[in-house]
C-alpha cells in the first residue's frame, strides 16, 4: 500500500493522557480528500503500524488531526507516539480508509462517544455542522479533564444538542444508554465508538433499531473473538497468480500467505481496520471482522481474522 510522507506540525495536550497530533505535507500541499469516519495507518518508531481515526474537519485538506490516548496496557503504538514522536518529525501515513461513513438522507443523527472514541465522531460533527443537518452528540468520559476537543465540540454542536456525561469512573453514574436508545425515531441514524464495555452497552441498547440505521467502529475486538474462530484447515487460491496456498488450523490466512511468500498489507490484525480486505470469487466465508457490512460480506473478507467454511476459497489476488 502506498504511504504519504507527512510532517508533525503540532502536538497539543487535549485531555488527561490524550494528545492531538497535527500532520501536514512538508511542501504545504493539499492532503487527499477524506470523509468523516475515516482512519489511517501510521508507521511508528519500532516498526509499529497502528490505525488512528482522523479527528479534524474533513473539509480541511491542509492538515490531518489524530487524537491518541496513551494506553498503559496497550501494544506500544500509543506510547511510541506520545514518547518518541516530536514536532517536525516525519511520519509515513497510509491512504485513508473508511468503514464508518455517515449515511445519506438521515433525518437526524445521534453521535455517541465514549472516551477516545470521540475522534471519528468529532469529524462527523464537523461534516454535519457544515451541511446544516440535524444531530446531537453524547460524550461519555470519566471527568471533564478526560474529555478531549471540548472547545471545538461546543462550537460545532447546535445549542442544547451537546450532552456531556461524566461518571467519575463508575458506569452506574454515567449515561443511561438503554434509556437514550429505547425508542428509535423514524429516519434517525446512530453512530457510536468507544471502549469495549461501552460498545457492548450501545449494541445491546440498539439491537431493536431498524436494519441499516446503526453504525459503529471498534478500537479493539471483543474479548471473545479469538475463541470463536473455526479451527479447520482449508486452501486459498490466488486467482490472478494461479497459486494455491494451504491454511492450517493454527494459521490465519495472512500468516499462511506470508509463509508462502505472498504478504498482504496488514495493520490491526484484529478485523478492525480493513487494511487486509480483499475480494473473493468462490467459496464460503466465516466472517469474523468488525467493519464489513452485509453487502460487502457477499464479495469481500478480511484476511487477518476470517476463514473459509468451504474446502477452497478463491481470492481476487
Amino acid at each position: 500500500m502506498s504511504t504519504l510522507n507527512l510532517r508533525v506540525q503540532a502536538i497539543r495536550r487535549q485531555a488527561e493522557g490524550i494528545h492531538a497530533f497535527e500532520l501536514v505535507r512538508p511542501d504545504g500541499g493539499e492532503l487527499p480528500e477524506v470523509q468523516a469516519g475515516a482512519h489511517v495507518d501510521v508507521h511508528l518508531p519500532g516498526a509499529l503500524v497502528r490505525s488512528y481515526s482522523l479527528a479534524g474537519d474533513p473539509a480541511d485538506r491542509r492538515r490531518w488531526t489524530l487524537g491518541v490516548l496513551r494506553e498503559k496496557a496497550g501494544r506500544g503504538g500509543s506510547a511510541a507516539l506520545h514518547d518518541k514522536v516530536k514536532v517536525s518529525d516525519g511520519l509515513a501515513v497510509g491512504e485513508p480508509r473508511n468503514a464508518f461513513a455517515l449515511a445519506q438522507g438521515a433525518r437526524h443523527s445521534v453521535l455517541l462517544g465514549g472516551g477516545i472514541g470521540i475522534t471519528p465522531l468529532k469529524a462527523m460533527a464537523h461534516t454535519l455542522h457544515a451541511r446544516g443537518e440535524s444531530f446531537e452528540l453524547h460524550y461519555c468520559a470519566r471527568t471533564p479533564d478526560h474529555a478531549a476537543f471540548l472547545d471545538e465540540l461546543q462550537d460545532l454542536v447546535p445549542p442544547g444538542r451537546l450532552h456531556l456525561h461524566f461518571d467519575q469512573g463508575d458506569p452506574a453514574r454515567g449515561l443511561d444508554i438503554a434509556a437514550l436508545l429505547r425508542v428509535p425515531a423514524e429516519g434517525t441514524h446512530l453512530y457510536y465508538c468507544g471502549p469495549g464495555g461501552f460498545m457492548q452497552a450501545c449494541a445491546d441498547a440498539s439491537a431493536h433499531w431498524p436494519a441499516g440505521t446503526v453504525h459503529c467502529e471498534h478500537f479493539k475486538p471483543p474479548v471473545s473473538t479469538a475463541s470463536a474462530l473455526p479451527a479447520g484447515a482449508f486452501e486459498v487460491r490466488l486467482s490472478r497468480q494461479g497459486i494455491t496456498v494451504p491454511v492450517t488450523p493454527s494459521q490465519s490466512i495472512v500468516q499462511a500467505l506470508e509463509a508462502a511468500g505472498h504478504g498482504v498489507p496488514t495493520s490491526c490484525l484484529s478485523g478492525l481496520c480493513g487494511a487486509c480486505k480483499v475480494g473473493y470469487l468462490e467459496g464460503e466465508v466465516e466472517h469474523n471482522d468488525y467493519i464489513l457490512g452485509d453487502d460487502e460480506k457477499a464479495h469481500c473478507l478480511t484476511l487477518c481474522v476470517s476463514r473459509a467454511r468451504s474446502p477452497v476459497l478463491v481470492l481476487d489476488l
